[in-house]
């Protein structure tokens, strides 16, 4: 009968048995220490040297790194601008119109992102005017700003004064830069004043009045004024765009006031430039508060009723009922 030689034990193991997973693999005795010695330092830089797997990929031999579908922080950031911008566009053009309740879910479906970049989208717009909440907790609800006589006239007045600084910077400018200016401005305002005497189309005159007014602050102002006036200017926007086929009544008074802002401005005078521009604002803040007392305020009425962002923004539904 014959017996089992006992395995190795104590400190004498490593220089015996590889051992792996518990029981040994291979008996090293035998071999050139000087060999054993060559293979681990070959192993070692072959380890060193392999290149680290990318990050956010899987790659063989590298599980349980970062999976792919982890987007990185660039495209985070670009999900989140996409989100943002497509909201206030589609508020700024009234595709969802004031009061309008607005959905995290449903518009994260509509633009085929994450909730994720919506809701930081949404709290952008929160924080700049173009979105309210109302309730608390749970019962906290998103709209779409509502359009009211108090917010009105407080937009046109920062409006105005951001945009009196620029006209003022705009005076400044040496001769020869505001020669070129005043020269646009003056085209823009024969071409909005032919559309007042003919009655025009309404979204012409729109865009012809905010090309008037872009032309002394684009290219002119610096840079925190510059995004200062980004941010508030569309808010100001989307009351015109709403009354632009009521305001046509007044243009002919705003054309006037336009050629005493391009007379200020060509004549080199900052105190008249900033005074005239606005005074401008301040009337049309005033021309603005006659319609909406007429024609009543615009989304503090609605109800909340079951949210549908396909027919806000003009796509179809897939069918199926929220």
């Amino acid at each position: 009968m014959t017996t089992a030689a006992a395995e190795p034990t104590g400190p004498n193991i490593g220089r015996r048995l590889v051992y792996r997973n518990g029981g040994p693999l291979r008996s090293l005795a035998g071999r050139d220490p000087s060999l054993l010695r060559a293979r681990r330092r070959r192993r070692m830089v072959l380890h060193m040297n392999r290149p680290a797997p990318r990050r956010g990929r899987k790659t063989a031999g590298h599980r349980g790194h970062a999976d792919s579908s982890v987007p990185d922080t660039a495209d985070r950031v670009d999900n989140v601008s996409q989100a943002y911008r497509n909201l206030r566009g589609a508020i700024v053009w009234g595709q969802l119109s004031p009061g309008l309740r607005i959905s995290e879910r449903a518009i994260a479906e509509w633009l085929g992102l994450s909730r994720t970049p919506v809701r930081s989208a949404l709290h952008r717009l929160e924080q700049e005017g173009f979105v309210s909440s109302y309730g608390n907790g749970r019962e906290r609800r998103l709209v779409a700003a509502p359009l009211t006589l108090a917010d009105g006239q407080e937009v046109y007045f920062i409006v105005g004064h951001l945009e009196g600084l620029a006209a003022r910077t705009a005076a400044a400018l040496p001769a020869s830069r505001r020669k070129k200016l005043v020269a646009r401005m003056r085209e823009l305002n024969r071409e909005l004043a032919a559309e007042s005497r003919k009655r025009g189309d309404a979204s012409r005159v729109f865009d012809l009045d905010l090309e008037f007014h872009r032309t002394y602050v684009e290219g002119v102002v610096g840079p925190r004024l510059l995004t200062l006036h980004r941010a508030i200017k569309p808010q100001s926007e989307r009351y015109s765009r709403l009354y632009i086929s009521v305001l046509l009544d007044e243009l002919s008074s705003s054309v006037k006031e336009h050629e005493a802002i391009v007379r200020s401005i060509a004549d080199g005078d900052p105190d008249a430039a900033q005074r005239t521009v606005e005074r401008n604002w301040s009337n049309a803040a005033a021309r603005l508060a006659r319609i909406i007392e007429q024609h009543g305020e615009r989304g503090s009425w609605q109800a909340w009723g079951r949210y549908d962002p396909g027919a806000a923004l003009g796509k179809s539904r897939d069918g199926k009922k929220r």
